[in-house]
């Protein structure tokens, strides 16, 4: 029992270090030197990343049998599962490009961090008023022409159960609108990690982060954003071993 709670709270003094370190560097960078290059938040995502993943010392591997190569100038789009808080870290670790999470708008409107999300490139979408909609969409669409590699969890939160929740349409909508390249993947063992709800961390779990072969959404239009959603959900189902027959909502069929 000792030895479970000095291990949770090493684990959890290193992602507190790693996220406070991450988070006074990108706001002195912001307020007192107005910013900082792209592959500045890269070394710094990927840094903040490595330190959370060997926190719980993770072994894992990433399939890529389709070669994936980002090709300058095109729009790109990670869909995958989302098990655990350690999918991001992952993620930015197995990856390449300069990935950037689509964020809640309400975060920009926090003072000093709002503007660190700004300064790394990370996006929000603001649906709620169709005008800035507009605005945030192609601004959407020249970053990720100019490098930035979008990541979504169509499940738009942490699966409770382990397994493959209901995709939103959100995903898919932006994904059409902006013509975007979707990048399925589907990983395997982080909900052994940490069960959600929990601090119980589990050290030495292996994942598998399997890349999926590309889907244009340029190939759908909004009318068919469930043909494309329902695509997408089937390509990382059977990424992250859970193919089934169910429907574009996730639901039986």
């Amino acid at each position: 029992m000792v030895s479970r709670v000095i291990q949770r709270l090493r684990v959890m003094t290193v992602t507190g270090y790693a996220t406070l370190r991450i988070t006074l560097v990108v706001l002195y960078r912001v307020n007192f030197r107005g910013g900082y290059p792209r592959e500045f938040g890269d070394r710094l995502l990927r840094w903040w990343a490595g330190k959370l993943v060997d926190s719980v010392r993770i072994r894992y591997v990433v399939h890529d049998p389709h070669g994936l190569e980002l090709e300058p100038g095109k729009r790109y789009i990670i869909m995958s599962n989302h098990r655990s808080h350690y999918d991001i870290p992952l993620v930015i670790l197995a990856l390449p490009g300069s990935i950037r999470m689509l964020t809640k708008k309400e975060l920009f409107k926090v003072p000093l961090w709002g503007r660190g999300l700004k300064a790394g490139e990370f996006i929000s979408i603001d649906r709620s008023d169709i005008e800035q909609a507009k605005k945030d969409l192609a601004a959407a669409r020249r970053k990720m022409e100019s490098g930035v590699v979008l990541w979504i969890a169509p499940e738009g939160t942490r699966s409770r159960t382990g397994k493959l929740g209901p995709f939103k349409k959100g995903g898919s909508i932006m994904a059409i609108e902006s013509g975007a390249t979707i990048i399925p993947v589907g990983i395997q063992g982080t909900e052994n990690v940490l069960r959600p709800k929990t601090l119980d961390f589990h050290l030495d779990q292996d994942v598998t982060i399997n890349v999926g072969q590309p889907i244009e959404a340029s190939r759908f239009t909004i009318e068919q954003k469930d043909l494309l959603l329902a695509e997408v959900r089937g390509a990382i189902a059977e990424l992250c071993g859970e193919a089934d027959d169910r429907g574009p909502e996730g639901l039986p069929g």
